[in-house]
C-alpha cells in the first residue's frame, strides 16, 4: 500500500470513526432525553437519576470489556456487537410504560451504556493506530465528535419530542436504529493497520516539562496497590463528579435560573461542546507544559466551575449560570486527557489499555456522587447544597493533586 493510499484511508477511518462517535455521544444528553418520562409517567427525579448511575456504570464496564474483547475479536465484531446492544437498549426505551420502571434500566443503562462503552474504546484505539504522527489531532477529532452530539443530535431529538408525527417513543426507536447502523457500518469499514502498513512515523517531541522519574510498565495489580494511584484515582473521582452531577441535571439547572426551555436544551448542548473542545484544548496544554500543570490546571478550573455554578444558583443569574456552564463543560472535557496522561506517565505503555480501564472507572464513583446531588436537590429544593458540596469535593481533589508523586 503506497503511502498515499495510506493518508486517503486513514481519513476514510476519521470520518467514520467521528460518526460513530456522534452518535455515540448521545448517552450524554440524558438531561433532555429524560424529560418525557417525567411528563408523561411522573418518574421521580431520585429514579431518574438512579437510571444516569447505572449508565456510567456500564458504559465503564463497557469499555473495560471492549478492550478485552477487541484482543480476541477483531474490532469488526466487536462493534458489530456494540451496535447491536445500544440498538437493542434504546428500542427497549421506545417501549416503556408507567409500570416498568425497571426496563429503562434494563434498555438504557444496561444494554445502550454497554454498547456504547465498548464502541467508545473499539473506535478510539482502533482510529488513533493509523495516526502515530497526529495522535492528537485524531484524538481531538473523535472527542469531538463524541461531545458535540448532545448540541447536534440533542436539539434535534427535544424537537421530535414534540412533534406530533413522532412523539417520544417514535424517537427512541428511531435512534436506536441509527445508532444500531452507524456502529455496524463503522465495524465493516474500520480496521487496524496491518503489520506491513507503512504509516508516517511520529515527530519526537520534547516537553518543557519532564517528568522527575524514570516510567517504568507496573501491571494492573500493581498500579492498584500503589497508594500515588489511590491518592490519583479519588482526585479524579473528585473533579469528575462536577461535570457528571451537572449533565445529569444540566436542563433542570438552566431552568432553575429563569431560563426557557428552547434555551435551556440549547444551553445542555453548549455545555456539550465545552467539553468537547476542553478535551482538544488539555491535550495542547499537556503537550506543551507536561502532566503536573495539566492535572493542577484542571483542577482549579473545576474549582471556579462549581463556585461560579453555586453563585449562579444562589442569586439566580442566568449569565453567571451561563459562564459556570461552559467552564463545567471545559473542566469535565480535560478529565480523559488527564487520566490518560496520568496512567501513562506513571505506569507505562506496556499494559496501558487495561491500565487506562481501569482508571476510568473513577466515573462510576463520580456518578454516586451525582446521584448524592440529585438527591441533595431533590430533599432541599434548591441547587445549592449539591454545589456546595461538589464545591468543597473539587478543593479536596486539590489537596490530593499536589499530593502526588512518583510510584
Amino acid at each position: 500500500m503506497t503511502t498515499k493510499s495510506v493518508l486517503r484511508l486513514r481519513r476514510v477511518y476519521l470520518a467514520a470513526g467521528v460518526l460513530a462517535m456522534l452518535f455515540s455521544g448521545v448517552l450524554y444528553a440524558w438531561s433532555i432525553l429524560k424529560v418525557p418520562f417525567k411528563d408523561v409517567f411522573g418518574w421521580s427525579d431520585s429514579a431518574l437519576a438512579l437510571n444516569f448511575t447505572l449508565t456510567m456504570c456500564f458504559f465503564c464496564l463497557g469499555a473495560f470489556f471492549g478492550s478485552l474483547l477487541c484482543k480476541r475479536l477483531r474490532a469488526r465484531f466487536t462493534l458489530i456487537l456494540a451496535g447491536i446492544l445500544a440498538c437493542a437498549g434504546f428500542l427497549l426505551t421506545g417501549f416503556l410504560r408507567a409500570d416498568l420502571l425497571w426496563l429503562l434500566y434494563v434498555g438504557y443503562a444496561i444494554l445502550a451504556g454497554s454498547g456504547i462503552g465498548i464502541s467508545y474504546n473499539v473506535v478510539v484505539s482502533t482510529v488513533s493506530a493509523w495516526f502515530p504522527d497526529r495522535k492528537g489531532f485524531c484524538s481531538g477529532c473523535l472527542m469531538m465528535g463524541f461531545g458535540i452530539s448532545t448540541l447536534l443530535l440533542g436539539n434535534i431529538l427535544s424537537g421530535l419530542f414534540d412533534a406530533p408525527a413522532f412523539g417520544w417513543r417514535k424517537t427512541f426507536i428511531l435512534l436506536g436504529i441509527l445508532l444500531g447502523i452507524v456502529l455496524i457500518l463503522a465495524g465493516l469499514i474500520l480496521r487496524r493497520p496491518t503489520a506491513d502498513t507503512v504509516l508516517p512515523a511520529a515527530a519526537v517531541k520534547s516537553l518543557s516539562r519532564k517528568e522527575d522519574f524514570e516510567v517504568r510498565d507496573f501491571s494492573t495489580v500493581e498500579m492498584i496497590k500503589s497508594f500515588t494511584f489511590q491518592r490519583a484515582f479519588v482526585y479524579m473521582v473528585f473533579i469528575t463528579a462536577v461535570g457528571n452531577s451537572v449533565i445529569s441535571f444540566a436542563r433542570d439547572l438552566v431552568l432553575s435560573v429563569g431560563a426557557a426551555p428552547a434555551l435551556a436544551t440549547t444551553l445542555v448542548g453548549v455545555l456539550a461542546v465545552c467539553n468537547g473542545i476542553g478535551r482538544i484544548l488539555t491535550g495542547a496544554v499537556y503537550d506543551s507544559l507536561g502532566r503536573r500543570f495539566t492535572m493542577i490546571s484542571t483542577n482549579i478550573l473545576t474549582i471556579a466551575a462549581a463556585g461560579i455554578t453555586l453563585l449562579a444558583v444562589s442569586f439566580r443569574s442566568l449569565p453567571l449560570c451561563i459562564i459556570g456552564l461552559c467552564l463545567t463543560g471545559l473542566s469535565y472535557g480535560s478529565c480523559p486527557t488527564v487520566t490518560s496522561a496520568f496512567t501513562s506517565s506513571f505506569y507505562g505503555q506496556k499494559y496501558f489499555p487495561i491500565n487506562y480501564s481501569i482508571t476510568n472507572f473513577n466515573l462510576v464513583f463520580a456518578s454516586f456522587i451525582a446521584a448524592a446531588s440529585n438527591t441533595l436537590y431533590i430533599s432541599t429544593g434548591s441547587f445549592t447544597a449539591p454545589f456546595s458540596m461538589l464545591l468543597v469535593l473539587a478543593v479536596l481533589a486539590l489537596g490530593l493533586n499536589f499530593s502526588v508523586r512518583k510510584p
